[in-house]
């Protein structure tokens, strides 16, 4: 049983990730295309800018970096909602970050390293 607790800590947390994003300038670098909307009941995933590295535990806990080397995420601004592949809104605090339309995470997942 103890083994069994070890195994799944280590698969959440592997799963769990940390949410370092850079920003592309061209869309043909990009892994993911972002689409911020004006109101959260339009979003998929919520999202706040955290100040440090070590605080992007969660999803929607989003970490700029200064090089795409040092990315989980490369995201290109879209200017269109249909041309994006995710849907984010900007809160004001940490706490209400997270995943609203869960049928996107997948998204997020596979650019783990």
């Amino acid at each position: 049983m103890r083994y069994i607790l070890i195994l799944c800590f280590i698969l959440l947390s592997l799963i769990c990730s940390a949410q370092k994003v850079f920003q592309v300038k061209y869309e043909s670098q990009t892994d993911i295309k972002i689409f911020p909307v004006k109101y959260e009941s339009q979003c998929d995933l919520k999202v706040f800018w955290v100040k440090y590295a070590s605080q992007a535990k969660k999803d929607g806990l989003w970490f700029p970096v200064e090089y795409d080397s040092q990315a989980d995420i490369k995201i290109y601004f879209v200017e269109y909602e249909s041309q994006a592949d995710l849907k984010i809104y900007y809160v004001d605090y940490e706490s209400q970050a997270g995943w609203k339309n869960k049928d996107k995470m997948h998204l997020l997942k596979f650019q783990q390293k």
